[in-house]
């Protein structure tokens, strides 16, 4: 897995690229968690993304609480069609914002 973040002032864009998994999920959880105090807006950019597991799912769901408890929002964009798949098995694909 690979991120890429960008900053545009309170707005944070992740682009996260290959397998959101078990091994990789720890990854983006350490890389997002100390930028979110100064961000308002998340936005995931899933364009590259190949693979969501649990694990996965599970850092979202934390980052998601993370931003609607400070009033922030997380938006996620560009999703595959095999990883909106998961959202929609899971019953996740009512619970986050897709562009």
């Amino acid at each position: 897995m690979e991120v890429n973040m960008t900053r545009n002032d309170k707005e944070l864009i992740a682009v996260v690229e290959g397998r959101l998994d078990t091994i990789t999920s720890p990854e983006l959880e350490d890389k997002l968690m100390p930028v979110l105090a100064e961000t308002e807006k998340l936005v995931f950019d899933f364009a590259n993304l190949e693979y969501v597991s649990s694990a996965g799912l599970r850092v979202l769901m934390a980052t998601f609480k993370v931003m609607k408890g400070k009033g922030g929002s997380m938006v996620i964009r560009n999703v595959t069609p095999k990883v909106k798949e998961v959202f929609m098995v899971t019953g996740l694909i009512n619970g986050f914002d897709f562009e």
